[in-house]
């Protein structure tokens, strides 16, 4: 034990002048702060936060018009930044909570965990070495860093106990404690490091299992467990835990791990049945079981003796504690503002560069810089002005390549509509070089494929243009994926279905649909060989989502590209059923899967088929009476095309299930295509 060490266990307790928490304006930061600025008013308290998604300024309003309180909004991973408050602070306690902390979100964004919870946690520790007036620095972790505990287990894991974190979170958590007491042994830092059990109560983001829940049976939704339900989780009231770091920090040794945990075990189904019970739902209907983590531990258990032998013990019982927080919730519905994305089975919430929370800032203060105020901004550190009614900066920005093509001018146009900064690709995508300075200079947060070669004007055009199409469909888009792979970003990937072929195993008209894992089986066409080929490639790269469409249409029937305008202008037509995608509905849902970041393979259809007849009917029914057409069989359309086309169901389970609303293929036809544009229905026949 260190010489510091030593004088703390002579002296028996801790008394801090200058306490930095980072982090506060989350869940269990936000508690300990709020509890310590109660209960020690000559403490002077600094909160570090760059508010991310899951941060709430409204979480710390019981201390906001304190005197001892000052808030900070800035990142730990700001080294400048970080020595500025220390030492302009006088700082000599740091309690740090900052991290990313969701497993779902790190299986799909693990860099931006090592960023925020390795690299942040560096900046704070060499900064206390440089400063060298730090006295107490605890860091806290995770129970998750020790991995999975024998199910069959007596006794928990306790602080010596080897580290095997099974999952990106809590190998970054165990990353950064390693750091932590590395610091301590080669410079002497004073470091105390915690890993807790699970944290339920009010002021939650609800991408956690209890508040998450609690907002769906609020809403009378079903509640989705992942696996069987079988997995076990203990949990802690977070105010039993803002105690447990109160004591910690008066009376924790330097050098020391502490476990803050309980052994009442639960295992998941059970809380959410506690939760039905609580809703007077009925747990048969309201539960529904879901695909599973890649790797889901199926319990934790930790010994908390050490914690106890301080003077701490849990206080509030499961049902006190769970009644206390639907309460919260009930009372406090909008907290959060629009949380669908964190509500779904396996949440996907926007972890990259710009993806913060602005709710509840003074609209006339930016991002925190070595700038003070002596007004009524006494407790904020803040910039320098700017204007007062700046527009709120968006969460996004897309960089779409395509700007030519259909859809790609399509996106632009959704774009524009939600608000959403984008830019077009400007980089030929064969080139590497271009693509890295269109990613540099536009700086997205996602990136959309919509450029292909699809032949002048039909896919015959790629039969004798067979470089220029692979050049295209195959060289640029795997070129574009592993740019984006290499700079952290997700790709949107407009591909197609026209990859298969009715066969025995999917004949025409059994309903039977091709899935996403079914392997292509048309090569009729080049074109589709191109498709088929970089689709399989492309699925060794984890950040894309593959979108399969299928004979786009739109409502604009004057756009030749159009299969509706298309198929209404032939002499003849073939009439088979096939799947077949609205760009209307479709293309909206496409910026909702960026901003749930999905991945893989998604046939990007509307669910269900329509024959070219039963569109050419509607098309004479809806928007011109006068039509006629006359059909002709596959053999008698081959002589008059180069290369074959595909025809095919693909099954859009997978879509509908994402989102429940999409609409069957001929009702969306009715709605988004032939009333709106019905002469009958405007008044024009």
């Amino acid at each position: 034990m260190s010489a510091v060490g030593n004088q703390s266990a002579q002296e028996g307790r801790y008394t801090p002048k200058s306490i930095l928490i980072t982090g506060a304006a989350g869940f269990i930061a936000s508690h300990v702060c709020n509890r310590l600025i109660r209960n020690y008013p000559e403490y002077k308290i600094v909160v570090l936060d760059k508010l991310d998604y899951c941060s709430n300024l409204k979480n710390l309003n019981p201390s906001r018009s304190s005197p001892n309180f000052k808030f900070v909004k800035g990142d730990i991973a700001s080294a400048d930044l970080v020595n500025f408050l220390l030492i302009t602070e006088g700082i000599d306690t740091i309690m740090h909570f900052a991290a990313q902390t969701h497993v779902d979100n790190s299986f799909g964004n693990s860099f931006e965990f090592t960023k925020n919870n390795i690299y942040g946690t560096h900046v704070l520790l060499e900064a206390c070495k440089v400063t060298g007036q730090i006295k107490r620095f605890i860091h806290v972790s995770t129970d998750e860093v020790y991995g999975e505990t024998d199910e069959d287990a007596v006794v928990g894991n306790h602080e010596a106990s080897q580290l095997l974190p099974t999952n990106p979170y809590s190998a970054t958590k165990a990353g950064a404690e390693m750091l932590v007491m590395a610091y301590g042994r080669s410079y002497g830092l004073p470091v105390i490091t915690t890993r807790g059990n699970n944290v339920y109560g009010p002021n939650q983001f609800p991408e956690k299992l209890i508040p998450k829940f609690i907002l769906l049976a609020m809403a009378k939704k079903e509640l989705p467990i992942h696996g069987d339900g079988s997995n076990v989780r203990s949990y802690l009231y977070c105010e039993d835990v803002a105690e447990a770091f109160e004591v910690i920090l008066h009376k924790g040794e330097v050098g020391h791990v502490y476990n803050i945990g309980t052994k009442k075990e639960r295992r998941v189904l059970d809380v959410a049945k506690d939760i039905c019970k609580l809703f007077s739902m009925d747990p048969d209907r309201a539960i529904r079981f879901v695909e599973n983590r890649p790797f889901n531990d199926q319990r934790y258990f930790l010994d908390d003796q050490k914690l106890k032998i301080l003077g701490w013990s849990e206080r509030t019982t499961w049902d006190e504690g769970l009644r206390k927080t639907m309460d919260w919730y009930t009372s406090n519905p909008d907290w959060w503002g629009d949380v669908s994305g964190a509500l779904l089975p396996h949440p996907r919430m926007l972890m990259m560069a710009g993806t913060e929370r602005h709710s509840d800032m003074p609209e006339d203060y930016a991002q925190a810089s070595p700038v003070t105020t002596k007004s009524r901004q006494d407790h904020m550190v803040v910039p320098l002005p700017k204007s007062p009614k700046s527009p709120q900066k968006s969460q996004l920005k897309f960089l779409i390549y395509g700007r030519t093509g259909w859809i790609g001018g399509l996106l632009g146009g959704l774009c524009e509509k939600q608000g959403i900064p984008f830019e077009y690709g400007r980089g030929r995508m064969e080139d590497r070089s271009q693509l890295i300075a269109d990613i540099l200079t536009v700086k997205p947060t996602h990136v959309f494929n919509a450029a292909g070669v699809t032949g002048r004007p039909n896919v015959d055009w790629c039969e004798s243009h067979k470089t220029e199409t692979i050049r295209t469909n195959v060289a640029g888009t795997l070129t574009l994926a592993d740019v984006c792979k290499e700079q952290g970003l997700l790709m949107i990937n407009f591909a197609t279905g026209c990859i298969f072929e009715y066969d025995a195993d999917h004949p025409e008209g059994s309903g039977i649909g091709f899935k996403e894992e079914d392997k292509p089986n048309f090569t009729g066409s080049f074109y589709s060989k191109t498709k088929a080929m970089v689709e399989e490639l492309l699925q060794e790269y984890d950040n894309v989502c593959t979108l399969r469409v299928r004979m786009p249409i739109s409502s604009d029937l004057n756009n030749p590209r159009n299969f509706i305008t298309k198929i209404s202008r032939y002499n003849k037509v073939v009439n088979i059923p096939n799947s077949m995608t609205i760009l209307d509905e479709l293309l909206p849902i496409s910026i909702e899967m960026a901003k749930r970041n999905l991945k893989g393979i998604w046939n990007f259809t509307n669910p269900g088929v329509v024959s070219h007849n039963e569109i050419l009917e509607m098309y004479k029914h809806y928007i011109d009476p006068s039509f006629k057409w006359s059909n002709f069989s596959l053999e008698e359309q081959a002589k008059v095309i180069v290369a074959p086309r595909s025809n095919n169901e693909l099954d859009a389970t997978k879509l509908k299930k994402e989102f429940p609303e999409l609409l069957s293929i001929k009702e969306s036809l009715l709605k988004y295509v032939f009333e709106p544009n019905s002469k009958i229905a405007n008044g024009a026949a």
